[in-house]
């Protein structure tokens, strides 16, 4: 039995220590202060080159707090730095899939600015599905 938990130990702790996290946030203009950088924070992790996911915080349609689904792949294949995106809450999800394309500009280390184009997979109430423009921060380790 301890062969097996120091085993599993073992496969945990390198599992954890090649991980790359990452910590994501949009810039939102119509927020003052600091919040204006917090709102629309998120934490991502890397499952395998190229592949991240996670979970962000966003405003609902009521305008309350909510966690949706994230997920990047890196383009580097096809363009070096650019990624594609998708985001989703977690309740009607395929209703308000959002997805979106960006290229990463890294500032120092492991801190990046990443604009980025967003546009809703299905249109609104008013049959409009425009689509927005974003800056956004991101910073691995």
């Amino acid at each position: 039995m301890k062969k097996v938990l120091l085993t599993a130990a073992v496969a945990l702790s390198t599992l954890v220590a090649s991980a790359q996290f990452m910590v994501v946030t949009t810039y939102d203009g119509d927020l003052e202060g600091a919040e204006a950088i917090t709102a629309n924070m998120g934490l991502g992790y890397q499952v395998m080159d190229g592949i991240t996911v996670g979970v962000v915080k966003a405003k609902d349609a009521l305008g309350e707090d909510s966690f949706e689904l994230f997920g990047r792949y890196d383009l580097g294949a096809y363009m070096e730095n650019g990624y594609a995106s998708i985001q989703m809450p977690t309740e009607e999800a395929t209703d308000n899939i959002v997805l979106g394309v960006g290229y990463t500009f890294t500032v120092w280390n492991g801190l990046a600015i990443e604009p980025n184009y967003t546009m809703p997979v299905n249109e609104d109430a008013a049959g409009e599905r425009e689509g927005s423009f974003n800056i956004g921060v991101a910073y691995r380790f």
